[in-house]
């Protein structure tokens, strides 16, 4: 997305630190720690577990502190998923992510002669799945929080109707917008400015969006889902073209699922299963990887980057075959983490490259916006919180709910449309992502917390980036691991990307020699494009020494808070 790869120089000068110089010391506290995208938010989190709330407060106030500070992607007008560990050892998951309407059809997204039409996916109303932020927080809030809704909304709620301050990299992503905000005069009007551009240093004020906030924190659920703002979703939507119904506002429900669960040199992985497809892929490649022994010398090495890429391949390939909405399809999750199939895979890892048309005949992986939002939470009882949410496109589809002022979700277009057709990024998709009503999307998002051998939080982590939240969150973690390297350091470190399909190894500034080039392409390897790849937010905590030590993305723009 355009204001991801304008960050771009930001990431060159930063990410050439790490291998030409040390990277900064991590954040370091002793008593909580919350890192997300927006230095704002993160400190709203902060300022909840200083009061004495829990890392569930803390996570939810974030959540809806982003929603008024990150509008790109922190919403109450998509969704998400939660990990959570709870200070008593219990691990669970919250599955928040947006569904299909009820009237949604497996050919909605296909012209009179049955060839898939990108815009509809993408753009306008019909692009919208039904939110699930607002109920999948909420949930999280009264089943595992201490404090009330009022305590934990009212940071969002001044933000939006008091304003907050923007930087210069928040200002440049409005202006790189202005052009599709202008096409609707619900968005036009906050999020543009008549004569010129938004500059560094100007307040920007949500008063819609505050008074749906005072809603929630009002009526809880109902304040959304019913009344005057789901009233205004229903009649936007279908007065422009979409399928959202009041019905299915009132309907929507999170679930509270298991975690996957892996193992991985004697560390616990708690992760999130279907409808993202992330959990089961990161176990997956790790139980392959565990087979392999990495030196410290081997980071970064051409053996190293095809060992993991050849891995990936397998991984995404399997993702694309057999995940999807559990509530719809049988996944065989079971088989696709267990220890035989990382087993099954290492073995067919040799020193050649493997062509990924000769591995699966599955159709790629749909591959979902790279404009996601990731953050971490760590509190002083033992309690870890991952969160993942999305709009999908960066701000969405551009539309703000007139009268509720939040940006809405494009995410029918993380469904496949149509099999072996490509959506908004140009990969395809299967069978087992099809639409169908009241389906969840598929995704790739990876929120996850690894447990030391005392079931302890160990590490929190995530990232966006689509397809490519894999891959990153999976190097962060075989950075510190593997490779002993801080939170800091892991996260800095230039990362690659292979999803089998299209059948080449993207990578980062600085990420590969020329040498390590050559060697790939002699192992078979075909060498992608320079790109950035995730954005992670990352929480290690060293027990021995009593440090909590927090790390965000030098890609973004975010910041670690602890106390």
């Amino acid at each position: 997305m355009q204001t991801y790869f304008r960050n771009f120089l930001l990431f060159i000068i930063l990410i050439s630190i790490p291998f030409l110089a040390k990277s900064k010391d991590p954040v370091r506290a002793n008593n909580g720690m919350v890192v997300s995208a927006s230095d704002i938010a993160s400190l709203v989190g902060v300022e909840i577990l200083e009061k004495g709330g829990n890392a569930i407060d803390a996570a939810v106030a974030t959540g809806f502190a982003l929603a008024v500070t990150y509008p790109q992607a922190g919403n109450i007008g998509g969704g998400g998923f939660m990990v959570i560990h709870l200070e008593d050892g219990t691990n669970t998951t919250i599955d928040y992510r947006e569904k299909a309407p009820q009237t949604a059809f497996r050919d909605m997204f296909l012209n009179k002669n049955g060839k898939f039409v990108l815009a509809k996916s993408t753009e306008g109303w019909l692009s919208s799945g039904i939110p699930g932020s607002v109920a999948g927080m909420l949930y999280a809030l009264e089943k595992y929080g201490t404090m009330t809704r009022d305590e934990i909304l009212q940071p969002a709620i001044k933000l939006a109707s008091n304003g907050f301050i923007i930087d210069y990299r928040f200002a440049e992503a409005l202006n790189d917008y202005k052009k599709e905000f202008e096409r609707y005069k619900s968005t036009k009007k906050i999020f543009t400015k008549t004569d010129e551009d938004f500059t560094e240093g100007e307040l920007l004020v949500q008063k819609d969006l505050a008074k749906t906030l005072r809603s929630i924190k009002l009526i809880g659920n109902d304040g959304f889902y019913k009344g005057e703002v789901a009233n205004l979703i229903a009649k936007q939507s279908k007065a422009n073209g979409g399928f959202i119904s009041i019905e299915d506002l009132s309907n929507y429900k999170p679930i509270e699922r298991a975690p996957i669960l892996g193992l991985y040199r004697n560390n616990k992985i708690v992760s999130m299963g279907p409808p993202s497809s992330g959990g089961i892929a990161l176990v997956e490649a790790l139980n392959s990887l565990e087979m392999f022994s990495f030196e410290n010398k081997a980071w970064g090495s051409s053996s190293y980057i095809h060992t993991v890429s050849e891995v990936l391949k397998y991984v995404f390939a399997d993702r694309a075959e057999h995940l999807g909405d559990m509530d719809f399809y049988p996944v065989p999750q079971k088989w696709l983490i267990s220890k035989e199939r990382g087993k099954e895979i290492a073995a067919l890892v040799g020193d050649k490259a493997i062509p990924s048309n000769k591995i699966s005949h599955a159709n790629p992986p749909a591959k979902e916006s790279e404009e996601t939002t990731h953050f971490s939470v760590v509190d002083s009882y033992g309690n870890a919180v991952s969160v993942t949410t999305t709009l999908n496109s960066t701000f969405g589809n551009k539309i703000v709910v007139s009268g509720a002022g939040f940006i809405m979700n494009n995410e029918m277009d993380d469904f496949s449309a149509k099999p072996g057709t490509s959506n908004q990024y140009g990969l395809l998709g299967g069978e087992a992502n099809s639409i169908e009503p009241n389906k969840r999307m598929l995704s790739a998002m990876t929120p996850t917390i690894i447990l030391n051998s005392e079931d302890k939080p160990f590490m929190v982590i995530g990232s966006p980036g689509g397809s490519t939240i894999i891959t990153t969150v999976l190097q962060v973690i075989l950075n510190v691991i593997d490779f002993n390297m801080d939170i800091q350091e892991a996260i800095d470190a230039p990362r690659f990307h292979h999803q089998w399909k299209p059948d080449r190894i993207d990578f980062e500034h600085y990420g590969m020699t020329e040498d390590v080039k050559k060697n790939l392409s002699r192992k078979g390897q075909f060498i992608g494009k320079e790109r950035v790849l995730g954005r992670a937010e990352g929480i290690i905590i060293d027990y021995k020494n009593n440090i909590i030590w927090g790390a965000s993305d030098p890609r973004g723009y975010g910041e670690a808070a602890g106390y």
